[in-house]
C-alpha cells in the first residue's frame, strides 16, 4: 500500500501497433525533421492509461501546449484500454528507443510496470508518474497527482452529512481491481463515510473499470439485492452517470444520494441538474504542465523533481453541508476539464 499524503525490453513491434496509440508530436513539424534537429531539441513522452477518457485527452491536450510553450516536442502514447500493463512497458521501451529526456506515465498498475520504469530510469530518462503513484512510489522520480485518499475522503464525508440522521444502506461502484486510483478513492471515501470495509452498512458492491455502461448494469443487478440503498460512492463520473440511470429507471432518484470524483465538464453540469449530488474535481492539466516544465529543467540543467506533489482537489456541489468545504457548480464550469 503506498503513503497517504493527505495525513497522501522488449514487446515486439506487433504488440506496440496493437496496444499503443501514437499522439501528437510537437514543434519538429514532421517526424523525419526531429533527428535533424538542433542538440538543444527536448524530447518528452507521455504514457496515458487509454487515448479517449477525457481526463486523459485534457491531460495530453495540456501536455502538448505545456511542450510548444517551452520549445519541446511530445510524444504521446496510450494503452488499448485501462488496464492494459503490456501496452504501457512497450510504450516505455518506444520513447527510450525514440531518445526522450523524461517520460510521464499515467500507470495502470502501480507495479505492473516497475521494470520497464527502471531500465529507463537507468538508460538516465527521468520518470514522472502523473494521476496515479507507483508502488514504492520512489520508483519513479517524481508524482503529480491529486491527493486520491483525500478526494475520496471529501466524497464520503458530503455523501454521510447528506444522509443526516438515516442509516446508511450503501452501494459502493468500484473501478479496476488492484488499481492505485481505485484503492485509494475506495479507502479515503470509507474514511470520511466514517465505517470500515465489510461494515454492514455497505449492502453491494461491484466493480465497473470506471465504464459507464457496466456501471448501468451492476447497478440494475444490486438494485434487485438491495432496493433500500440510499447512498451510492462512484469511483469516477460515467460512472455515476451509468448507475443514475439505472436509479431513475427504478423510480429512486429521490431515494439515493450519489457522490463521485472527477471533475469534469460534462460531470459538472449533472451535478447541476441533479444527476449526481457532488463531485471532487480534479486539476490534469496542472499534472500535465508541471510534468512538462519538471522535465524541461532536468533536460536544461540536471535538476530533479522528487516526492509526491498534490495538484489539488476541490468539492463541487450545489447542496452544501456543513464541515465540508465546498464550491458551487458556477465555480465548477469555470473550472472544469474537457
Amino acid at each position: 500500500m503506498l503513503k497517504n499524503h493527505r495525513r497522501p525490453f522488449a514487446i515486439g513491434s506487433a504488440l506496440l501497433a496493437g496496444a499503443l496509440v501514437l499522439g501528437m508530436a510537437g514543434c519538429s513539424g514532421d517526424s523525419g525533421s526531429s533527428s535533424s534537429g538542433s542538440s538543444d531539441d527536448i524530447k518528452i513522452g507521455l504514457i496515458t492509461k487509454t487515448d479517449s477518457n477525457p481526463f486523459f485527452v485534457k491531460l495530453r491536450e495540456s501536455a502538448q501546449a505545456a511542450a510548444e510553450k517551452d520549445g519541446a516536442e511530445l510524444i504521446a502514447l496510450a494503452g488499448a484500454f485501462d488496464g492494459d500493463n503490456e501496452g504501457q512497458v512497450a510504450a516505455i521501451e518506444n520513447l527510450v528507443s525514440q531518445g526522450v529526456k523524461g517520460i510521464m506515465i499515467t500507470p495502470n498498475s502501480s507495479s505492473g510496470i516497475l521494470n520497464a520504469i527502471k531500465q529507463a530510469r537507468d538508460a538516465g530518462v527521468i520518470v514522472i508518474a502523473l494521476d496515479t503513484a507507483t508502488d514504492p512510489e520512489d520508483a519513479v522520480d517524481a508524482t503529480f497527482a491529486t491527493d486520491n485518499t483525500a478526494a475520496g475522503e471529501s466524497q464520503g464525508e458530503w455523501v454521510k452529512a447528506t444522509l443526516g440522521d438515516a442509516d446508511p444502506k450503501l452501494i459502493m461502484l468500484d473501478g479496476t481491481p488492484g488499481g492505485t486510483v481505485d484503492t485509494f478513492r475506495h479507502d479515503g471515501f470509507l474514511t470520511g463515510f466514517g465505517i470500515e470495509e465489510g461494515s454492514s452498512e455497505i449492502v453491494g458492491q461491484e466493480n465497473t473499470n470506471g465504464d459507464q455502461t457496466k456501471a448501468q448494469t451492476a447497478m440494475e443487478n444490486l438494485l434487485q439485492r438491495a432496493p433500500e440503498v440510499n447512498a451510492l460512492y462512484t469511483i469516477n463520473e460515467p460512472a455515476a452517470a451509468g448507475a443514475y440511470e439505472a436509479i431513475k429507471a427504478a423510480g429512486l432518484q429521490d431515494q439515493v444520494t450519489i457522490g463521485s470524483i472527477d471533475g469534469s465538464c460534462t460531470g459538472v453540469e449533472n451535478v447541476k441538474n441533479g444527476v449526481i449530488g457532488a463531485t471532487v474535481m480534479q486539476f490534469p492539466a496542472k499534472m500535465a504542465e508541471q510534468g512538462v516544465e519538471a522535465i524541461v529543467a532536468y533536460a536544461k540543467d540536471g535538476t530533479k523533481p522528487s516526492g509526491f506533489n498534490d495538484t489539488g482537489s476541490q468539492l463541487i456541489t450545489d447542496k452544501p453541508v456543513d464541515g465540508v468545504e465546498s464550491k458551487d457548480t458556477a465555480w465548477g464550469a469555470e473550472n472544469c476539464w474537457g
